[in-house]
């Protein structure tokens, strides 16, 4: 793949074509609209109130998950050094799919203000405790690849083993809604849903960008880092809570949708190399288009019939994962 030298100009190609993409992702639908006749309606009216309250909505929030899931791929790649490593294989995600799930059938009660925030905050404790398990082991395996796949493996294993507990005892609702969430959805949204995740991943992607220096030190090594003057478990610990407050929210949001964090830093980083400078702006805008293009093309392939868009992401990841394995030298893994 072409590496380009001016990444500031592909970031603003990247830009338009994000624009571009919700312009005509907030336009595709079993319902077409014309900008001229919504331009024209009044408040009441039943098509703009539909493109206002359900089509603008959804097409937001997949802007809004895609950045967050690109963006947490990106810093668990550069932390753990590994362009292989991402929320869903790790089994980051499906802690975090525990959480709320537990959160759900148990039924927590919380203050009202709170209420909107349960799930996220559900989904951010889980997916934090895997993060800090996964970190754990890379550092007593150093950074062993087939060790921390494995460990990944087993972390969804016992995850979904237990969601299925949850699911067995929980009521014919709650499983319908697992069901669908499991499969990755974004069609339970609105202004009040999408208000909240945008105050959880604007201000945490607009810090991760921040850190992109100190990701790139971290790639020397801690030894080399810590020479250079960076406090590099405090570093490290900022950088996994970070992620797993994008994951955890992502998750909270549309459920399970694998693979963005894997494919999306991987085709940056052979775009416009490995400073984490760049390397994190392109991610959140790639992978926010990645995922509007893929919930367009679910919710317009069989239409009015919807695909969940968590199937849509594993059938163009699932391949591209295993072309990376196979692609790796023998006896890296």
């Amino acid at each position: 793949m072409i590496r380009f030298k001016r990444p500031l100009f592909v970031i603003l190609i990247l830009l338009f074509v994000l624009c571009a993409l919700t312009f005509v992702a907030s336009n595709a639908g079993p319902i077409n609209f014309s900008f001229n006749t919504l331009w024209q309606a009044s408040a009441t009216d039943p098509d703009w109130q539909i493109w206002l309250n359900i089509r603008l909505p959804r097409v937001l929030i997949a802007i809004l998950v895609g950045l967050a899931l690109a963006v947490s791929g990106a810093i668990m790649q550069g932390l753990f050094r590994n362009p292989l490593a991402d929320p869903s294989l790790l089994g980051i995600s499906s802690g975090a799919a525990l959480a709320v799930a537990a959160f759900i059938v148990l039924s927590f009660s919380l203050p009202a203000v709170m209420q909107n925030y349960g799930h996220i905050a559900a989904a951010f404790i889980g997916s934090l405790v895997v993060s800090l398990i996964i970190f754990s082991l890379n550092r007593s395996s150093n950074g062993n690849l087939a060790r921390l796949l494995l460990a990944g493996i087993a972390i969804n294993a016992l995850c979904m083993s237990f969601i299925g507990v949850l699911s067995y005892i929980s009521n014919d609702q709650q499983l319908r809604t697992f069901s669908l969430w499991m499969m990755g959805t974004l069609g339970n949204v609105d202004w009040t849903s999408l208000a909240i995740a945008a105050t959880v991943i604007l201000p945490v992607t607009a810090v991760c960008l921040w850190q992109g220096n100190k990701l790139n030190i971290l790639q020397l090594g801690d030894e080399d880092a810590h020479y250079l003057g960076l406090n590099v478990e405090r570093a490290k610990f900022v950088l996994l809570f970070l992620s797993a407050l994008l994951v955890g929210c992502a998750v909270a949001m549309s459920g399970v949708i694998g693979f963005v964090g894997l494919v999306v830093p991987h085709l940056i980083r052979m775009t416009l190399g490995p400073d984490h400078r760049w390397l994190i702006p392109g991610s959140a805008i790639v992978g926010a288009a990645l995922l509007l293009i893929a919930d367009t093309i679910a919710r317009t392939a069989v239409a009015p019939a919807e695909i969940p868009v968590g199937l849509l992401t594993g059938l163009i990841g699932g391949p591209y994962f295993l072309w990376l394995i196979l692609r790796q030298p023998a006896g890296r893994i």
